[in-house]
């Protein structure tokens, strides 16, 4: 039977809609209304969990690259949710039916009521997809990161809906949990672009400091809420500071430990102003030699999560890191008579 439904739902992603397209109603709610195949594992989209706060969505734009201080881990790219009551999973079976294409949707919709409507409960199938269970469980269906729909690994959630009774947690690797949520929500939360302003610009000049600054408001704490059955787990993202890269080994970095603090407006040092030429920045750099050279900036952002059922814990810091500017240095020439 697994075989068979594989095939068919093979088919299915290949020529139809979706097992069903849901519109849950949230106000940030995420996900495909496709089934997608991948390395012959399927995946239902459509997630419930709907999430608020400073999100990704909008057209929001980012210069360089967000990365995780720890390479080993990423957010869940694929999860399990429960997603269709029994009279649903009834209705989405039977918009199978409605495809007329070569005859597929009746021989999906057979397929798929081999399992839910006259399966063999000793083999893990279902009678009357449940009707009589209404209000006392739900199926959990697979379904995908939005923000990692592209992941290799969200083809790795593959079990076919099944039945959860309410109040149960399944035992089953990936089935959504406040952990799941909390990460969910770190993946959403958009965090600003690091982009600093120099000066002069370009072009310094041996032995004099070059100012480095970031405008107000941008670089403060940041929030996004996942909520999904009952749990709001919330992922809270906080600015440390400001890392300067010089690119040199004969530079002198401010502060002495080339991190920058955050300022009380969510700025970042401070703006270079006529008559401050011969001041040392709160934020900068002073080359110690003429040449042209790298400079990098990078913030990293401490990242933990809490849920409403009291669990929390921390997350791997984020770190977004300026793309290479190129900075000449050269020294003043001058005339002794």
């Amino acid at each position: 039977m697994a075989a068979t439904l594989l095939a068919a739902a093979i088919v299915a992603s290949q020529a139809a809609p979706a097992w069903a397209s849901k519109d849950n109603g949230s106000s940030h709610s995420r996900g495909d209304a496709s089934a997608q195949n991948s390395a012959g594992n399927v995946t239902v989209g459509v997630s419930k969990a709907q999430v608020s706060g400073d999100t990704k969505s909008g057209s929001a734009k980012t210069a360089g690259e967000l990365t995780s201080s720890d390479s080993s881990w990423t957010p869940p790219a694929c999860w399990y949710e429960p997603t269709y009551s029994p009279k649903e999973m009834e209705a989405m079976i039977g918009k199978w039916r409605t495809i007329k294409f070569f005859g597929i949707g009746d021989f999906i919709g057979d397929v798929f009521d081999s399992q839910y409507k006259t399966g063999d409960p000793a083999k893990g199938g279902y009678k009357d997809y449940n009707l009589d269970q209404e209000g006392k469980g739900m199926f959990w269906a697979a379904v995908v990161n939005p923000n990692r729909k592209d992941d290799p690994e969200a083809s790795k959630c593959d079990k076919f809906p099944f039945w959860v009774e309410n109040g149960k947690t399944p035992d089953v690797p990936m089935a959504v949990n406040a952990r799941i949520l909390g990460e969910y929500a770190s993946d959403s939360i958009a965090l600003p672009s690091t982009q600093v302003s120099m000066a002069p610009s370009g072009t310094s000049t041996v032995n004099l400091p070059t100012w480095i600054w970031a405008p107000g408001k941008q670089f403060t704490e940041k929030k996004v809420s996942a909520s999904l059955a009952g749990i709001t787990s919330t992922a809270v993202a906080t600015p440390v500071a400001l890392h300067i890269e010089s690119g040199s080994p004969d530079a002198t970095v401010f502060p002495a430990s080339g991190n920058c603090p955050i300022n009380a407006d969510g700025s970042i040092g401070e703006p270079y102003a006529a008559g401050k030429a011969g001041q040392t920045p709160p934020c900068g750099v002073t080359y110690g030699r003429a040449g042209s050279y790298s400079f990098k900036a990078s913030i990293t952002w401490h990242v933990s999560w809490s849920a409403t059922n009291g669990e929390h814990g921390p997350l791997p810091d984020s770190i977004f890191t300026t793309p290479p500017q190129n900075v000449t240095v050269q020294e003043i020439q001058s005339i002794n008579r």
